[in-house]
């Protein structure tokens, strides 16, 4: 391998095709909290956490009122949103419960605590909290070890 990514490198940002932009809307910004910071008509928008330019872009341009991509194709898997503390992610739930809107799942991964969701048009949602890369499990060779065990949702709860 002659090049290594920079470790400073972020993914900036998803675009996602969607049939319905209200629709969305009332899920990236009305449950999960985004807010929009550039808005292209009746087509497009971009939404952001903290004033960044955009985090998540929304269109319509290839996908109006089209149905939700198979399941069983190739595609993006899920978006992970990054909470920083697990009161946030306790916080998400709450408003989850709160929406009456289903979790497809959650977990414990060791390095992180997980819900997964599905968006109105089908695409997959994680959110989450990792702990203190200090905390992470390990390995006898220091590589990290990540599980799937099951994410005790009330006991989230109680860290709000």
């Amino acid at each position: 391998m002659d090049y290594v990514v920079p470790p400073q490198t972020r993914i900036g940002h998803v675009h996602l095709k969607v049939a319905d932009l209200d629709k969305a809307l009332s899920f990236y910004q009305g449950i999960l909290g985004f807010e929009i910071t550039q808005r292209y008509g009746t087509q497009a928008v971009f939404l952001s956490a903290g004033g960044y330019h955009h985090h998540i872009g929304l269109n319509t341009w290839y996908s109006k009122n089209a149905p939700p991509a198979p399941r069983r194709a190739a595609g993006l898997f899920h978006t992970a949103i990054l909470y920083p503390t697990r009161r946030d992610l306790a916080v998400m739930l709450k408003r989850l419960q709160d929406a009456e809107y289903p979790l497809t799942g959650s977990a414990d991964h060791g390095v992180s605590q997980a819900l997964y969701l599905d968006d109105p048009d089908g695409n997959g949602v994680e959110l989450y909290w990792d702990r203190p890369q200090e905390e992470w499990p390990l390995d006898a060779n220091g590589h990290i070890v990540m599980v799937t065990d099951p994410l005790d949702l009330e006991y989230l709860l109680t860290t709000l």
